[in-house]
């Protein structure tokens, strides 16, 4: 079995955009207990303070509530040197592309490029936080890494689609030309605690709707699929492309592959809920089909996920209830 050593730990200082967010607080989790000094830079249009409460008084974590596509602000603890940045920061759920389809593009672009920069002046190594939305609606199935995809520029997916392959594509430029310490992570379908009830993505919507009981709104006629995959193991997997060296995007996810009727249906008998399913008008541009391709994950770095969707949909569900007060 692959194994990637373990590159940042103990004494490295690691800058986290995004950090206030569903994936960016958990990997600020993870490189905590590693023993990383942690920044997080958010400015919170998406993100949450509420994900970050418990590091309130952690003495190697500081948050920074700034818009990254401005630059990074003159702050103490932002002056000294960082061994990685890990660029997260950008809204990312289906409500957002209509809502906020310029801040999107701005921060994946001018905030990808001060990221970069930062980088390039520590002598660290950048990682970027891309997605199977590069994909589009794919007529390759499951989707490698070599595959160029299917995307719409100008629809309503477009500024999220497009800003993510810019980025790719400004990543891979500074590698080329700067020399610099490069990767990219292309996320697929995640969930699990701290998403946003209602930020429009399938998860945290049936689940919201089940618990309170009302009618789960599933799009078009819920044959569409997604492979999702619990937040513990997509950090397993976007730390283990930090630590590697690989520069080339891999894919992150896992092949739990479902229709969105299965998993209204999954969500509705975890729950108890008497709540029905309802169909909806689909999406313009939303994915037929979607699963990873794991072969570069597996073979280059030793990632298998390991949480099934019955017991991460029961984990994201108690933290619904637990949390949130949903359902009570």
């Amino acid at each position: 079995m692959v194994s990637v050593p373990e590159r940042f730990g103990d004494g490295h200082r690691m800058l986290v955009t995004g950090g206030a967010g569903f994936v960016g607080s958990h990997l600020v989790d993870a490189l905590l207990g590693r023993g990383c000094d942690v920044v997080a830079v958010d400015n919170l249009s998406t993100g949450w303070k509420d994900n970050l409460l418990h590091l309130a008084d952690h003495p190697r974590f500081s948050l920074v509530e700034a818009d990254v596509a401005m630059g990074l602000p003159e702050d103490p603890v932002l002056a000294a040197r960082f061994d990685a940045v890990l660029h997260f920061a950008c809204p990312a759920s289906p409500v957002d592309f209509e809502r906020l389809p310029v801040e999107i593009l701005r921060v994946d672009s001018l905030g990808t490029f001060h990221c970069l920069d930062r980088a390039l002046t520590d002598r660290a190594r950048f990682l970027f936080a891309s997605t199977s939305e590069v994909y589009g609606d794919p007529q390759v199935h499951p989707q490698s890494e070599s595959y160029r995809g299917n995307v719409n520029p100008i629809g309503l997916r477009g500024a999220y689609d497009e800003a993510k392959r810019f980025s790719e594509a400004a990543t891979m430029a500074y590698r080329r030309r700067y020399g610099l310490d490069t990767g990219i992570v292309r996320i697929f379908n995640t969930y699990g605690p701290r998403m946003r009830p209602d930020d429009g993505r399938a998860v945290p919507t049936f689940i919201c709707q089940a618990l309170r009981g009302e009618p789960l709104t599933v799009s078009g006629d819920g044959s569409q699929t997604r492979s999702i995959c619990y937040i513990d193991d997509l950090v397993r997997g976007i730390l283990a492309v930090l630590d590697s060296n690989l520069d080339q995007p891999v894919n992150c996810g896992t092949e739990h592959e479902l229709s969105m009727r299965e998993l209204a249906e999954i969500i509705v008998r975890l729950t108890g809920s008497k709540s029905e399913i309802g169909y909806v008008a689909r999406p313009a541009d939303d994915p037929n089909l979607r699963r990873p391709d794991l072969t570069r994950a597996r073979t280059a770095l030793g990632f298998e996920p390991t949480v099934g969707p019955e017991e991460g949909l029961r984990r994201t569900i108690g933290h619904f209830v637990r949390h949130l007060g949903i359902g009570n």
